[in-house]
């Protein structure tokens, strides 16, 4: 799994990578979000650089404006993208800190949701599966259901090596969505590199990289799947693929590795 696989910015490795199709943490995708129009210069100017994807200066920009100069309902979109671009520096504990403020705060379900994944997302990421559970877990006691939330859930699971758990995640979003390729390769690699069902799981592996032939992380489930069904050379074929895109990937080298015996 070489990134999320549960969220790619799809931002999560083997079982949250790949695409983040239905995301919001962003994940559709973080900057996916949708903005309201806001009176204030200030917070409009910090929308329109994190649109631009210009993080840092977002960040600047938001930072600046004083709470006392916005209503109620911008301070909380104030903070909702504080921690966005906190989220895309790779400054977890500080979008933490915005991201549970908006969660207390709004009152806009939507808005929740968002933060909600993108806090669940963080967690993912800094290995704190369980964290990540309870966020989900929240959702859906709330009504929400969607893709990402059981993509996520699956990856949380396959992060404490729960595999059970986290096929039968998979496979609720492939109900959802069944052209979702994040629960295609999440559900393929898991399926191929435990053992379980090797064949259906290289089947789902190819489906996802016929969808995204492009992706590293695809790329490299593919491989890696073949080389768990026996076939090395089909394995390195693909897995030379993800390497040619991704080659500080430390998941597929090491997956190459494996597969030639040896240095690369």
């Amino acid at each position: 799994m070489a990134e999320i696989r549960p969220h790619e910015d799809d931002a999560f490795h083997k079982p949250l990578s790949g695409g983040g199709e239905d995301r919001s943490s962003g994940g559709g995708t973080l900057e996916a979000r949708v903005s309201r129009s806001f009176s204030g210069e200030g917070l409009q100017e910090g929308l329109r650089l994190f649109r631009l994807k210009r993080w840092e200066r977002a960040l600047q920009e938001l930072l600046a404006l004083k709470a006392g100069n916005l209503s109620a309902e911008e301070n909380t979109e104030r903070a909702y993208f504080l921690g966005l671009c906190y989220t895309k520096l790779e400054r977890y504990d500080d979008a933490l800190l915005y991201l549970e403020q908006v969660v207390t705060a709004s009152e806009d379900p939507l808005r929740v949701y968002q933060c909600r994944m993108t806090l669940a997302y963080i967690y993912v990421i800094t290995k704190r599966a369980k964290l990540a559970e309870f966020e989900l877990n929240r959702l859906m006691a709330g009504g929400f259901e969607s893709v990402q939330i059981f993509t996520t859930l699956a990856y949380a699971a396959w992060s404490q090596k729960h595999y059970d758990q986290a096929v039968e995640y998979y496979e609720k979003a492939l109900e959802i969505d069944s052209n979702n390729t994040t629960a295609m390769n999440g559900l393929g690699y898991i399926l191929a590199d435990t053992g379980k069902d090797v064949l259906r799981g290289l089947r789902f592996c190819r489906k996802a990289v016929d969808r995204k032939p492009q992706n590293a992380a695809y790329l490299d489930s593919l491989g890696w799947a073949h080389f768990k069904s026996g076939d090395v050379t089909e394995a390195r074929i693909w897995l030379r693929r993800a390497l040619d895109l991704a080659p500080k990937q430390r998941e597929i080298q090491n997956h190459m590795r494996i597969v030639v015996g040896g240095d690369l």
